[in-house]
């Protein structure tokens, strides 16, 4: 092999040549004129440095295999958390809040209800063992069934407390339903949102599936709730009237039964006579429901000759009758004195049958009978001979 040298220096000076000249033929030529001063050309034939020659011929290079180990691996997933992630996890705790706050709200439900099955229980014992008395025959105001009676109110008055409590759990179902709403809402608008991976939106279909259940809970507990109060009501309403009623059969001693106003008309037959037409006795009170001379006849006449009438038990086995044929009936009540006399003792009879008629009246309305159903009314009449309180039926 020729070698033309026309000038040698150093290896340095080739290298310089190599990396600052231009390929020509299989060597290199050095332009000596742009390092400002002239320079001899060198050629030669002898082989690059290995790390030069790396840096010249590293192209084409080899791409890495991409296997499923690869994609599926831990490289793909391995991104940290997103935006739409922080989401997720502050939806979950806002969630984890409301059901706890539902638990709560069912832990006290369940006692609500435990306490009125207790109270309604020592109310049934109490006026079971009043009735029980009173049938098998006690004295009048005995204190031991006046006792009773005081434990048996006492015993309401809790459930009454209790209806304010389950209103309380009420508007706090109320917003418990609201938040679930709103969880909802911002678990399916949080779909939408950009920047997710496929994990961010299986968290959220498996949060969107808890809070439905969660407000499937809180309907549950609504109903529930709502179901407790109109039934809790419904039974101190009656209960109280049946009490009142309760309470004047103590003071009497005579047992009458439960309160007049509580009657069902859902299954009473329509009644058969016009109620805007005169007086008319209760059919069946006699031979005639007019008396000889046109007068209606009252149902019941109480005639208060002595200090203590006891009229309590037929005024209410009357009206009760009454009640059973004509369910939407009205009472008039008519406080009756003698006419005879001067106007000074006819003032002083119509005063005390007035008063006399006002007692009936109480009487009536603890059996349940309301104020609306009963007309008053007074009238002189020259058969009667002391003071007397006529009842009739509209």
């Amino acid at each position: 092999m020729t070698i033309f040298r026309f000038q040698m220096t150093s290896r340095a000076a080739l290298l310089t040549a190599v990396c600052s000249g231009l390929l020509l033929s299989g060597g290199f030529v050095h332009n000596a004129h742009a390092a400002g001063r002239p320079q001899a050309l060198t050629v030669t034939d002898e082989p690059l440095p290995p790390d030069l020659q790396n840096r010249l011929y590293a192209k084409p290079a080899r791409a890495p295999d991409i296997t499923m180990e690869k994609v599926l691996g831990n490289d793909y997933y391995d991104g940290g958390q997103t935006i739409v992630g922080r989401k997720v996890e502050s939806l979950r705790t806002e969630l984890s809040n409301l059901q706890k706050t539902v638990s709560n709200i069912s832990e006290r439900l369940t006692k609500l209800e435990s306490g009125g099955q207790a109270q309604a229980a020592e109310y049934f014992a109490n006026v079971a063992t009043i009735d029980t008395q009173l049938q098998s025959g006690t004295t009048p105001g005995n204190p031991r069934l006046i006792k009773r009676l005081a434990v048996a109110r006492n015993s309401l008055e809790g459930l009454a407390g209790n209806v304010a409590s389950l209103n309380d759990l009420a508007v706090e179902v109320a917003n418990a339903d609201s938040v679930a709403g709103f969880l909802l809402e911002s678990v399916r608008a949080t779909y939408s949102l950009s920047g997710a991976v496929e994990e961010d939106h299986a968290r959220l279909a498996q949060l969107e599936d808890t809070i439905n259940n969660t407000a499937v809970v809180v309907d549950r507990l609504q109903n529930n709730v709502n179901d407790d109060i109109t039934r809790t009501v419904s039974y101190l309403g009656t209960e109280r009237n049946n009490l009142r009623t309760l309470s004047l059969a103590v003071t009497t001693g005579d047992l009458f039964g439960k309160s007049l106003s509580n009657r069902p008309f859902s299954s009473a037959q329509p009644a058969n006579f016009n109620p805007d037409s005169s007086l008319t006795p209760m059919p069946g009170a006699g031979p005639s429901p007019v008396a000889p001379g046109g007068s209606p006849r009252p149902l019941v006449k109480i005639r208060f000759d002595k200090a203590n009438v006891a009229y309590e038990q037929p005024v209410y086995m009357a009206v009760n009758e009454a009640l059973q044929r004509y369910p939407n009936a009205r009472f008039e009540l008519v406080a009756v004195h003698p006419a005879g006399g001067n106007s000074a003792e006819s003032t002083i009879e119509s005063t005390r049958a007035r008063r006399n008629a006002e007692k009936v009246l109480r009487s009536m309305t603890q059996m349940g009978v309301t104020m609306d159903r009963i007309d008053l009314s007074y009238m002189p009449s020259a058969d009667a001979t002391t003071s007397e309180v006529h009842l009739y039926i509209r």
